[in-house]
């Protein structure tokens, strides 16, 4: 059989997607992931005892608007690299801006911060966990994920997981701000980006085999 014969072949009874289908599943299974995170880290470290002061001020709100952010900018990334031929700018832009923010915030941080406290500033009290958990929390969101880019038609199978992972960690990270009381800028930019940048790595490195036709 000639390919052009077997492409209307295939092409024959195919019907369009909806458009909103897409979206919908990677949102549907963003919840499932975080929802997952967050009953993990319930039963494994607990919600912090303060939480109730916490989400008064503002530090609460910084690092939690960043790691959704970056939720944000992974949903989109995946929302368009599951399809063939995309390239995902907005997304790029998402990410790159919150990435900035956080940047920004933490360098006007350490200007106001005493040479004495910079090591803490840094390094906080959990520096050495911090990313390892946000992975740990990641995993369930990813896999999830990853399971149904599946269905679709990714293109570029590598980016794609790690765009499956961007959009887990992002989740992963902001659920565990429920436990985490770090609240300088600088250790959020560092190690909680760490953590999100890990859960990408591990996107791609599965999404390289996993997501190839």
């Amino acid at each position: 059989m000639k390919t052009d014969e077997l492409v209307a072949l295939l092409a024959r009874d195919a019907t369009p997607v909806k458009r909103g289908v897409l979206p919908m599943r990677i949102g549907i299974f963003s919840i499932i992931g975080a929802i997952a995170a967050f009953g993990i880290l319930v039963a494994w470290l607990g919600i912090r005892p303060d939480l109730a002061e916490a989400v008064t001020g503002s530090t609460y709100w910084m690092k939690t608007l960043y790691t959704f952010g970056v939720g944000i900018a992974g949903f989109a990334l995946v929302e368009r690299l599951s399809r063939p031929g995309a390239k995902g700018r907005i997304g790029w832009a998402l990410a790159g801006f919150f990435t900035v923010a956080i940047l920004a915030i933490a360098a006007s941080q350490l200007i106001a911060t005493p040479p004495e406290q910079m090591r803490a500033a840094f390094m906080g009290s959990s520096w050495d966990k911090c990313p390892w958990r946000i992975l740990a929390l990641s995993l369930p969101g990813l896999a999830v994920i990853l399971w149904t880019m599946r269905r679709f038609a990714p293109t570029r199978p590598a980016l794609a997981g790690a765009a499956a992972g961007l959009l887990a960690g992002g989740i992963a990270a902001t659920v565990y701000g429920l436990h985490c009381q770090e609240i300088a800028a600088p250790f959020v930019a560092l190690w909680y980006s760490l953590g999100m940048i890990l859960s990408a790595i591990v996107g791609s490195l599965i999404g390289s085999r996993l997501l190839r036709w």
